[in-house]
């Protein structure tokens, strides 16, 4: 059973006040890190050939950074707007309030609830013309395995996926599943785009292309201290 504390505390973390708070202190803390973080784009020349036209993929545990390459793309004309979907978990719904701050407009679905509907208002979208984003090994693992429906978007839509990365030099890597880097202020930051995968290429190479992203992020920007 239960002790009464720990329930306390659960209920406080699930009230909408309390997540709407941390969304906030979240999004200032993320705000702050990125200014203050020196970057290097690696392959965005990869994102300029498509003219906006791909779906936008990284892995999980990259998430609190990338919201800045997705501001970085709006600046430069590239995509006026960036869907990105997240879980209907109450943390997939923190998250989603945390990027939501950055101009980022969500889908909620998850590969357990309403994943089939994610995937056809995804497909809406693209055919509208709009950038969406996917985390394939979201929103519960296993980490860096891609869940087969990035490669059925792909095909659905007969657009190339683009893997993205994001890693900084100053960090703390968290225990979760993804391993998860919680980025620190003052630290060098780099983003690394792979070639676009065609659609027809399949989810075996959407994978390699989503570690070899990550690996040469994370070679580039140097292990988090």
């Amino acid at each position: 059973m239960p002790r009464p504390k720990v329930t306390m505390l659960r209920r406080i973390k699930r009230h909408p006040a309390f997540q709407t708070g941390a969304a906030r202190l979240l999004g200032l803390y993320l705000a702050f890190v990125y200014r203050t973080t020196r970057w290097r784009i690696l392959g965005w020349e990869h994102a300029e050939a498509t003219g906006g036209h791909f779906i936008l993929a990284f892995w999980h545990e990259c998430l609190p950074l990338m919201p800045r390459l997705m501001e970085e793309a709006r600046e430069k004309g590239l995509a006026s707007t960036v869907h990105v979907l997240v879980s209907r978990h109450r943390d997939g719904r923190l998250i989603g309030e945390v990027v939501d701050r950055f101009g980022l407009r969500l889908v909620h679905a998850s590969s357990s609830r309403g994943g089939a509907a994610g995937l056809l208002s995804l497909l809406r979208l693209t055919r509208a013309g709009e950038v969406v984003a996917i985390t394939p090994d979201g929103p519960r693992g296993p980490r860096r395995v891609a869940a087969p429906g990035i490669a059925q978007l792909a095909t659905m839509a007969r657009l190339p996926v683009m893997a993205a990365a994001a890693f900084t030099s100053q960090g703390i890597r968290l225990r979760s599943w993804d391993r998860m880097v919680v980025p620190l202020p003052f630290g060098r930051g780099v983003f690394a785009l792979e070639p676009p995968v065609p659609h027809e290429a399949g989810l075996s190479a959407i994978e390699a292309a989503l570690n070899a992203a990550a690996e040469r992020a994370e070679a580039e920007a140097g292990p988090p201290r």
